[in-house]
């Protein structure tokens, strides 16, 4: 029998965990890897794989046979002959994974039909993998990912579109709480205001990450949802494209974030977050709303520091109360327009501010930029703020609240959020990042990023396992390390560390 048998017994017959508990055991035994993984993810059980082997291991199938024939039932008998003469060598290569996964889809409750067609149409695309390792939102300096981003250009098409669908906006900020400003925000950041939403064939790009990339099980389970989603009718095969990520639509939604939050904005009887604008900007504000979206709160404030401030203070995990950070010394910058009330006092205003433009060059001459005590500004925040340096001491420093977390939770690149929270102030009135005119320049390559993290570790200040991407354990062990040498824990993952770093290896 060939392994297409061996998908028709499963499908029959491994429904009874008993069996499965069976057949766990008997995998154990003769070594096949791979398929005892697949039963564990269908049933969800707490029976750890206990070997310790390795996936290119071949099976001796004349043991095999001998050992299925004199010591199991009859159907374990078969099965195990069935897999001697499929797969005696579990090689896990992309189309035995591929078979894992048809196994997987179709125990989990999908037709039969929706998976062969979704499975069979998938391909590899090596340049998603490469994708993964160069993403801008992770390894470019904040001012250039931000500059780059959210420009003139940008901020008067937003403008644009919230005039042209002001009605529903109104309508979707008022059921949800979500303020337009920020759906239109992510619109931007996302698509460019619709118009890409990427091309790539999202079962295919999912499959990849899955099998090859940093989080297989993560995108393992988008994969699955995925087909799911085709399954029941919300999208069709072959017209499901998108990002290399495999987000697509209007505000690029991930296949579980579209299972889970997903909603008709339009009353039509169906979701379409591709062509329809009212179910992907209700959608957005569902999901947004739903992981804690605070109405009436802001997101993030830039503002300055003190001169004697603890560096070690500016990170996520940090939280003060307002008042206590105004106790530190730390103020809102202020950005106005000349001619228009600002909504703060005179008396109450620092001026001048030592900043130019973020990137050093001149402000508007229409642009007014000073500090304003935290305490006069009348911030609505329910809970604590973190001070965040996304680009090291003499960068940009910003205070971030309950807010900015939710819009973590959509993506987890502090640069993305950062951004994301700034244009929806710009669509709103006159703002924009006025630190950085010092900012450390110059981004680390994946490979440099992965070294820097070696080169931690290796010092005995544990970055975790290295992965290419500057996160908060990376972040945590050059902390250690720059109060090691006295330099300003900031935690910054630039340049100047790196070559630091590098000196060092070679001494």
């Amino acid at each position: 029998m060939r392994i297409t048998a061996l998908r028709e017994i499963l499908i029959k017959n491994l429904r009874n965990l008993a069996v499965y508990r069976i057949l766990s055991r008997l995998l154990r035994s003769v070594r096949l890897w791979r398929m005892n993984n697949v039963l564990q993810r269908i049933y969800s059980t707490d029976m750890p794989f206990t070997g310790t082997l390795h996936p290119k291991l071949c099976i001796d199938r004349s043991v095999l046979m001998n050992f299925a024939i004199h010591q199991l039932p009859k159907f374990t008998t078969v099965l195990i002959l069935v897999l001697a003469s499929g797969a005696a060598c579990a090689q896990d290569s992309f189309t035995d994974w591929l078979e894992d996964l048809r196994i997987e889809a179709m125990l989990s409750g999908i037709s039969d039909k929706t998976v062969n067609d979704a499975v069979d149409r998938i391909e590899f695309l090596p340049d998603v993998i490469e994708r993964d390792r160069s993403q801008p939102e992770f390894i470019s300096p904040f001012l250039d990912y931000y500059q780059k981003r959210v420009d003139a250009k940008k901020v008067q098409k937003g403008r644009q579109m919230l005039r042209a669908h002001k009605a529903m906006l109104n309508q979707i900020e008022a059921l949800y709480g979500v303020p337009k400003y920020t759906l239109v925000a992510f619109w931007g950041m996302e698509t460019q205001y619709g118009r890409s939403q990427g091309k790539l064939d999202v079962l295919s790009s999912l499959a990849t990450l899955a099998y090859e990339g940093r989080r297989t099980e993560f995108f393992r389970g988008q994969l699955l949802d995925a087909i799911r989603m085709i399954d029941v009718g919300h999208v069709e095969a072959g017209t499901l494209t998108g990002s290399w990520a495999g987000a697509f639509g209007n505000m690029q939604f991930m296949p579980t974030t579209f299972m889970l939050y997903a909603v008709d904005g339009d009353d039509d009887g169906k979701i379409d977050v591709v062509n329809s604008l009212p179910d992907a900007f209700a959608s957005a504000a569902n999901y947004l709303s739903q992981v804690g979206w605070h109405t009436h709160e802001p997101a993030m404030l830039e503002v300055q520091l003190p001169e004697n401030f603890d560096w070690e203070n500016a990170q996520l995990s940090v939280r003060k109360s307002i008042k206590e950070w105004s106790r530190f010394g730390v103020r809102a910058l202020h950005v106005s327009a000349r001619g228009k009330k600002s909504g703060v006092s005179s008396t109450e205003i620092k001026k001048p501010v030592a900043y130019k433009a973020a990137g050093g060059g001149p402000f508007p001459e229409n642009i007014s930029v000073s500090t304003v005590s935290l305490d006069v500004l009348g911030l609505k925040a329910t809970g604590p703020a973190a001070i965040l340096l996304p680009q090291g001491y003499r960068g940009p420093a910003f205070m971030v609240f309950d807010n900015f977390d939710v819009i973590m939770d959509w993506n987890r690149s502090v640069n993305y959020a950062l951004s994301v929270a700034q244009l929806a102030e710009q669509l709103r009135h006159e703002s924009r990042v006025v630190g950085g005119r010092f900012a450390e320049s110059g981004a680390l390559s994946f490979q440099e990023m992965f070294d820097l993290q070696s080169m931690l570790n290796a010092l005995g200040f544990y970055a975790g396992q290295p992965d290419g991407l500057p996160g908060f354990n990376t972040q945590g062990a050059i902390r250690k390390y720059q109060l090691a040498h006295q330099l300003p824990a900031d935690g910054y993952a630039g340049r100047s560390l790196y070559e630091r770093l590098y000196s060092e290896q070679l001494q």
